[in-house]
């Protein structure tokens, strides 16, 4: 007795599948690709909404440049003005001390957030949740009228007798209370910037460096720091951004700092809105100029990371520059 098999149907052939005449990786002949005709994807509401907001961007510029409230005659005046000048001049001093106190007080909340003591934990959490709950004006407010509190402060044996004493109004004046506020509140977040950047290195570094022997102190300095930099310094750049444009609240101490300086002298012109135009685009021009730099340090950080870093936009410019003869004879061949 003798059993039949049906053979399988054969399997549908659809565009791309290798037909007899051809290999199982060929696809499609040259011939038919030859008759196949390239559509390239319309995306009208994209064309649509980029259109839109080209027209509301020109509008803008164009009430700038024609609405006489703006009174470009008197931005152009104080723009470049010796008080205007020395007030950012105080600006930048009040960033940098406050970025130098915050960032460094910062690190010592960061290691006691970070250590096995509980208390040392508990203490750095405290500071941490005080410092970032209230405002930063209540703050600067409070440290300004601190002598009304202490009239004198003085060193020596805790709850017993002092060697030396001083005055608080003579120490901590106007600029000193400036700087302690603004350095306090700013380690509040510094620390937590810190250790979330130190606690995002994989344990596992630690752990290879502590099995070769390496000290504590060398692991935190030379493998866990240039790690933990990577994630640090964009937050960290954000803050003394923040910082810089914080300073303005410093006003309600009198200090004469870029903001307060406008508004003395809007207060004493009238001219409002040019005035604040002044402060708005000197405060553009520093925030582009820390941004920059932003940039350049985090490149700088990202070698570790990267074998070869992205060029910077100079690098792009000068290859744009360099190539584009060759662009052009190649789009007129």
């Amino acid at each position: 007795m003798t059993v039949r098999t049906q053979a399988p149907p054969a399997p549908a052939r659809t565009a791309g599948t290798a037909g007899p005449d051809r290999g199982p990786d060929r696809g499609l002949d040259p011939e038919e690709l030859d008759g196949l005709r390239t559509v390239p994807a319309r995306h009208p509401w994209r064309w649509a909404a980029g259109a839109a907001a080209l027209v509301v961007l020109v509008q803008f510029l164009h009430g700038l440049a024609t609405n006489p409230a703006w009174d470009w005659a008197t931005f152009r005046l104080y723009f470049t003005a010796d008080t205007i000048l020395q007030a950012i001049g105080r600006t930048l001093e009040l960033t940098a001390y406050g970025t130098l106190l915050g960032f460094a007080l910062g690190a010592v909340v960061a290691a006691m957030r970070l250590s096995r003591s509980a208390i040392l934990q508990t203490l750095a959490w405290a500071y941490v949740w005080v410092f970032r709950s209230i405002p930063l004006i209540v703050q600067l407010v409070f440290w300004f009228n601190l002598s009304y509190l202490y009239k004198r402060f003085g060193f020596g044996i805790p709850f017993g007798p002092t060697f030396g004493e001083f005055e608080t109004v003579g120490v901590l004046g106007a600029l000193g209370a400036a700087v302690l506020g603004l350095g306090l509140h700013q380690a509040a977040f510094a620390a937590e910037i810190i250790r979330g950047g130190v606690i995002a290195v994989d344990a596992g570094q630690r752990e290879a460096a502590a099995a070769l022997g390496i000290p504590r102190g060398r692991q935190a300095w030379r493998i866990v720091l240039p790690q933990a930099m990577r994630g640090i310094l964009p937050a960290a750049a954000n803050e003394v951004i923040s910082l810089l444009k914080g300073t303005s609240v410093v006003y309600v101490m009198a200090i004469g700092e870029l903001f307060y300086q406008a508004q003395v002298i809007y207060g004493r012109t009238g001219r409002v809105v040019p005035l604040l135009m002044v402060a708005t685009v000197w405060y553009v021009v520093l925030t582009t100029v820390l941004s920059i730099g932003q940039y350049y340090v985090e490149r700088y950080f990202s070698r570790g990371a990267r074998r070869t870093p992205p060029p910077t936009p100079l690098q792009r410019l000068r290859t744009f520059l360099r190539t584009l003869p060759n662009r052009t004879a190649g789009g007129r061949s």
